[in-house]
C-alpha cells in the first residue's frame, strides 16, 4: 500500500533478463513463473520437486521461448541459498528480480511441535530469505536495476492466531525486511516490495491439512494464484512502486480495519484460529 513515486529504473536488456522464483513448483510460484516469462524473463527454477520444475521448464520455453535453469533445492538445508549462488556463477547468471515465494505452515499450537520441525521452517521462511537477498542483491544495486518481492501474507498485518504459531511471525518479519530493504535499495534503482496476499487457491492448505476447513470461507474472500502474481510483479516493475503490495479490496480493507481498530482484529482472528487452524482441544 505504501508508494514512492520515483521514476521507473531502466531495466536490463531483455536479452539479459534473469529472474529467480524460490517455491516454483506450484501455485503462487508457478504464477510468476509463467507471468514472467511472458514478460520476457529468463527464469532459475528452485524448489524441491525436480521433476515438477522441469516439466514447467518446457512449458516456459516452448510458450515463451525464454530459457530455464531448473534449481532443485530444499531451502530447509542451510546451505541452499550459498550452492543456489555458486550454481548462478558457474552459468554466469545475473538475476535481476528474485521472487522469494517458498514457504508453508506448520499446524498446531508452538509447544505440540518439536523444535526441529520450527527451526527448519525458520530457516525456509526467514534465514533463506535473508540470505538470498543478501547475496543477489549487491549485484542489482552495482548494476543500478533490479527487483526483489518477498511473499509475505495480510497474516503478517493481523494480530496472531492460536495455532501455526510462527507463520504470521516470520510474514511480519518479511514486511518489515522489505520495507528496510526497499529504502535501501532505492537510490541504486532497486525496487523492493512486500507482497501480502489473503486466501490463494493453491496447494498451501492441502499440506497444513486445513482444505476442509478453509473450504467454507466465503468465494469473495479467495483470490486466484494468477491475479496474485501479476499483483505483484505490478507493485515492481509497474509504473509506481509500491513498497507492501496487497492484492484485493477485501484484504486492503481487512488491514486498514486492523489498523484503526486492533481490538477487533484481535478477536475476529481468535474466532478463526479454531474455524480455520487444525487445533487439538484440551
Amino acid at each position: 500500500m505504501n508508494t514512492t513515486d520515483e521514476p521507473t529504473p531502466n531495466p536490463a536488456p531483455k536479452a539479459e533478463r534473469w529472474a529467480l522464483v524460490t517455491g516454483a513448483s506450484a501455485g503462487i510460484g508457478t504464477a510468476f513463473c509463467r507471468a514472467l516469462a511472458a514478460r520476457g524473463f529468463n527464469l532459475v527454477l528452485v524448489a524441491r520437486r525436480e521433476d515438477r520444475l522441469r516439466a514447467l521448464a518446457d512449458e516456459l520455453q516452448a510458450h515463451h521461448g525464454v530459457r530455464c535453469l531448473v534449481l532443485p533445492a530444499d531451502l530447509a538445508d542451510p546451505g541452499a541459498p550459498a550452492a543456489i549462488d555458486d550454481a548462478l556463477t558457474k552459468a554466469d547468471i545475473d538475476i535481476e528480480c528474485l521472487v522469494n515465494n517458498a514457504g508453508y505452515g506448520v499446524p498446531g499450537r508452538l509447544v505440540e511441535v518439536d523444535w526441529k520441525t520450527h527451526a527448519a521452517f525458520l530457516q525456509v521462511m526467514v534465514t533463506a530469505v535473508c540470505e538470498l537477498c543478501h547475496r543477489l542483491m549487491p549485484g542489482m544495486i552495482e548494476r543500478g536495476h533490479g527487483q526483489v518481492i518477498n511473499v509475505a501474507s495480510v497474516a503478517g498485518h493481523m494480530p496472531g492466531t492460536e495455532g501455526h504459531t510462527l507463520y504470521a511471525a516470520s510474514k511480519a518479519f518479511l514486511v518489515k525486511l522489505s520495507e528496510s530493504l526497499a529504502l535501501e535499495g532505492k537510490k541504486h534503482g532497486v525496487r523492493v516490495s512486500a507482497l501480502c496476499p489473503g486466501f490463494t487457491y493453491s496447494e498451501f492448505h492441502d499440506i497444513t491439512g486445513t482444505r476442509d476447513r478453509v473450504s467454507k470461507m466465503p468465494g469473495y474472500m479467495w483470490l486466484q494464484a494468477d491475479d496474485v502474481a501479476e499483483y505483484g510483479l505490478d507493485a515492481v516493475l509497474g509504473p509506481k512502486h509500491r513498497t507492501v503490495a496487497i492484492p484485493g479490496r477485501v484484504y486492503r480493507a481487512l488491514v486498514w480495519i486492523n489498523g484503526a481498530w486492533p481490538w477487533l482484529g484481535r478477536q475476529m482472528n481468535q474466532r478463526s484460529s479454531h474455524r480455520f487452524r487444525n487445533l487439538n482441544e484440551d
